[in-house]
């Protein structure tokens, strides 16, 4: 075969990938770097008196001014998966004795059904992305400071476990912050744990399917 008809191979999806690997709910980037993700309720300021909207405008306007490090606010939406619930009362219908809710729950699961082949059924959910980087712990230079604004590579930076326990300790101080000031403006908030920021992130790389088999995302967010 010669070279003209050699198919030219891109690179790897993974080099296009920042994170090296997540670890005890932390995400580890190529560059050393570190992050937190934390889900985060809501809150419905329309169905708030004009007071009570207020009182939480100024509660998150701290809750921003608190920092001295960025964040991440992410929204995400995603289409809702309705089968295991339709296959729920699918399993239901097949014991029931009543009659009269045999047929409630037949028309039921019908009218569910056909709702959801006319409208997709969105499942919102919150995020906060919390960073930590080893140059913050660094003191730098001027020539530093004007290379840290250059685009970083995708090159691997081993972390060491003592490194890895440091900068760590550092993250979740700030985690730790960050829940509590959101507490402060009425917002419970839960730090993802290894399972939950794996199956994240598959479904982000992974828009067209409707959720990862097996892992639930934490409930514990209302």
């Amino acid at each position: 075969m010669t070279k003209e008809n050699e198919t030219i191979k891109g690179p790897a999806t993974q080099e296009f990938v920042a994170i090296d690997e997540i670890r005890e709910g932390i995400i580890i980037l190529k560059n050393g770097g570190l992050r937190a993700v934390l889900m985060c309720g809501s809150r419905n300021l329309e169905l708030e008196s004009i007071d009570s909207q207020n009182a939480v405008i100024s509660a998150y306007a701290d809750f921003v001014n608190s920092f001295d490090w960025p964040i991440q606010i992410i929204i995400h939406s995603r289409k809702l998966d309705i089968n295991p619930y339709l296959n729920m009362l699918e399993e239901k219908l097949k014991t029931q004795k009543n009659e009269l809710l045999k047929i409630q729950t037949a028309e039921y699961i019908d009218f569910i059904r056909n709702f959801t082949t006319l409208a997709d059924i969105m499942i919102k959910k919150f995020y906060v992305g919390i960073p930590f980087d080893p140059i913050e712990s660094k003191t730098e230079g001027p020539i530093e400071k004007i290379t840290s604004l250059l685009p970083k590579t995708q090159s691997k930076n081993i972390l060491s476990e003592e490194k890895f326990k440091e900068y760590r300790s550092q993250l979740l101080q700030r985690v730790e912050h960050t829940i509590l000031t959101l507490a402060h403006v009425g917002i419970k908030a839960s730090q993802l744990q290894t399972d939950e920021l794996v199956e994240l992130f598959y479904n982000l790389y992974n828009p067209e399917e409707l959720e990862m088999k097996g892992i639930q995302l934490s409930n514990q967010i209302q």
